[in-house]
């Protein structure tokens, strides 16, 4: 698998100047939506016009190109994906499932319409949002060893609140109320354990960038390896967030010359702090966050 994208920029599947808009700015993959920010009777449009843009790079792109279809339990998901597949998208953002049963259904349908396409086998990925319905909060182990073709999983605290028949998500600190803050932990766990990478919700207020990349270097911190963003300022922050700065790359690549150069002893001190295996781990790990970055 490539190395994890930081930032996913979403981007309304029936506007050509957003989409115009969104191919300028750092973002390492667009999710062309044919959900939520679509109106169900424009849809027919905007499934041509995110296929045409799918076909017109479909040998060269700049970006990944991914779609997010309609949930699999409507009459809508098999029509967006039936549209898009000719394009050959980078993968499908499978929004509002229950359990892994969802995936595996999907990736059954692009089993079948990659060949239908001639798109290479098992090249369309799939990144699940994995927390906005009440049942997925008891389902989240369902997803380990589900498909290959999952990347990841991200987690939704705005559809969650409304299938929880909540008024907000926050408390009045700004902060997230404890089921949103389980469902994010969970998202990242489940991510952990399926060996899958954990994508970080979207940060509602587009204004507010410092709380943004406040939340995403949180985020980064916490383990999560990339951000979902709903507006281009967002991308520069987010991308900012998910680099680790100079001083935490300088004290990585300390610790991991003082683990290796201990003799094969199991701990080692540095700046008065003993050391052991986690800490090698976490400092290769920073390393790992870095050379991506400068790749990207």
């Amino acid at each position: 698998m490539s190395a994890a994208l930081r930032c996913f920029l979403f981007v309304p599947g029936d506007s050509a100047r957003k989409f115009e808009k969104a191919r300028g700015v750092p973002a390492d993959a667009l999710i062309l939506d044919l959900e939520d920010s679509v109106a169900q009777a424009n849809l027919p449009v905007a499934r041509q016009m995110v296929r045409e843009r799918l076909e017109a790079s479909r040998s060269d792109r700049a970006q990944q190109l991914w779609v997010r279809i309609n949930p699999l339990d409507t009459d809508l998901a098999l029509p967006d994906l039936a549209a898009v597949m000719a394009g050959a998208p980078d993968g499908i953002v499978l929004p509002k499932t229950f359990s892994a049963a969802e995936a595996v259904r999907l990736d059954n349908y692009l089993s079948a319409l990659e060949v239908r396409e001639e798109v290479e086998p098992g090249s369309t990925q799939i990144l699940v949002v994995a927390t906005e319905t009440a049942r997925s909060l008891f389902t989240m182990d369902s997803f380990t060893g589900a498909s290959p073709r999952i990347y990841g999983m991200t987690w939704g605290a705005e559809d969650l609140s409304a299938a929880l028949g909540a008024s907000t998500n926050r408390a009045p600190d700004g902060q997230y109320e404890d089921v949103y803050r389980l469902a994010r932990a969970l998202c990242l766990a489940a991510c952990k354990a399926a060996g899958t990478e954990p994508v970080d919700s979207v940060y509602p207020d587009f204004r507010d960038l410092d709380g943004l990349h406040a939340e995403a270097l949180q985020g980064r911190k916490t383990g999560f390896t990339g951000k979902v963003a709903i507006h281009p300022a967002q991308v520069d922050p987010i991308n900012d967030a998910y680099a680790p700065t100079e001083d935490e790359i300088a004290h990585a690549r300390r610790v991991v010359e003082a683990m290796e150069n201990a003799g094969g002893a199991g701990t080692v001190g540095l700046d008065g702090k003993m050391l052991d295996m986690p800490h090698l781990k976490a400092a290769r790990h920073v390393l790992a966050l870095a050379e991506r970055a400068g790749a990207a």
